[in-house]
């Protein structure tokens, strides 16, 4: 027992500063970490400091940071390392205004379809690294589907849309190596549970009651607007939104500072998007929110770096992590 509680402390898979407070419910993340820590019988890869990455990012999590300890080769390692570079705004594209964009969505919405579904389906890129080793990127996609009796299913499996057929790296087993596409990283049947906290909780459809919700999701009374894109993902790893949901989403994103239209772009399933950002003045990072111009659903949401960092071998333009969510 000594050791498991020695190597809880070390990885503390649940910072008390995280969006859930440590005596609250695991997400899935977090039970997927808990489950690779319980089963390594070695010393724990050393964690980059989260105070040196760029404006708090560590402390919302938006960029999972991890000391390498190979250097990945071979034949296959050009396509498995590639990273994908930062989305590119169309030219001479008109830029949609979020509030012009709140009156289609809800228009879009009067049907109430597509409705609110419990679960998520979304492929994500994450960026790892570490001291004098190259930044990596790790793909997956992961599906969560709930049934009827509160019990869910979780499956997590290493692929590229980019790339399909090509292999892809993965961190599965506490080393970054290249593995098949369509790899399953893992399969889990989880027994019935219940939340009444945000993001576990049902969202609600009114742009005020889901404003509250979304400043709960990340413990703060007036979320500014990187605590409130933290609380989107947050929501979105938790549910796949109706069209109710997702007009009042809008209405909330709306009305958040320096959250600013640039115009048109293809996300990277090939969707197009018109695309939002925050940040990226004086050298602090950015990220890019990608809405569906239809329905504002979210698509996608983008973290890139805007200035080089040598020290993490990342350069500006960078992406830290990208998420595209899909029905």
């Amino acid at each position: 027992m000594a050791d498991e509680l020695e190597l809880l402390r070390r990885a503390n898979p649940v910072s008390a500063d995280g969006p859930h407070f440590g005596d609250g419910p695991l997400d899935h993340r977090a039970e997927r970490r808990l489950r690779r820590l319980m089963s390594e019988d070695r010393p724990l890869r050393r964690i980059v400091p989260r105070a040196r990455l760029l404006w708090g990012l560590a402390a919302t999590g938006v960029v999972l940071v991890t000391a390498l300890t190979v250097l990945i080769g071979g034949p296959s390692t050009p396509s498995a390392l590639a990273a994908p570079r930062p989305l590119t705004v169309r030219a001479h594209s008109t830029p949609v205004p979020l509030k012009e964009l709140a009156g289609l969505a809800d228009a879009a919405a009067q049907d109430d379809t597509p409705r609110l579904l419990k679960g998520t389906h979304v492929q994500s890129w994450s960026l790892a690294m570490g001291d004098g080793k190259p930044p990596v990127t790790l793909p997956e996609e992961r599906v969560v589907r709930w049934r009827a009796d509160d019990s869910h299913t979780e499956l997590v499996v290493a692929t590229d849309p980019r790339h399909r057929g090509r292999p892809v790296l993965t961190d599965e087993g506490g080393e970054p190596r290249p593995v098949e596409d369509g790899h399953v990283l893992s399969r889990t049947t989880y027994p019935p549970s219940w939340s009444d906290a945000p993001p576990a909780a049902r969202p609600p459809h009114t742009q005020a009651a889901l404003s509250a919700y979304l400043a709960e999701t990340v413990r703060t009374d007036s979320p500014r607007t990187p605590e409130l894109l933290d609380a989107v993902k947050e929501l979105l790893d938790h549910w796949t939104l109706g069209a109710r949901e997702s007009a009042a989403l809008v209405r909330v994103l709306a009305d958040a500072q320096g959250l600013r239209p640039v115009g048109q772009v293809t996300d990277r399933l090939g969707r197009p998007g018109q695309a939002y950002v925050y940040g990226g003045e004086g050298g602090g990072g950015r990220r890019m929110l990608i809405l569906d111009p239809r329905t504002g659903a979210v698509l996608g949401l983008e973290a890139t770096f805007t200035r080089d960092e040598p020290e993490w071998g990342v350069k500006a333009g960078d992406v830290m992590e990208y998420s595209a969510w899909m029905r």
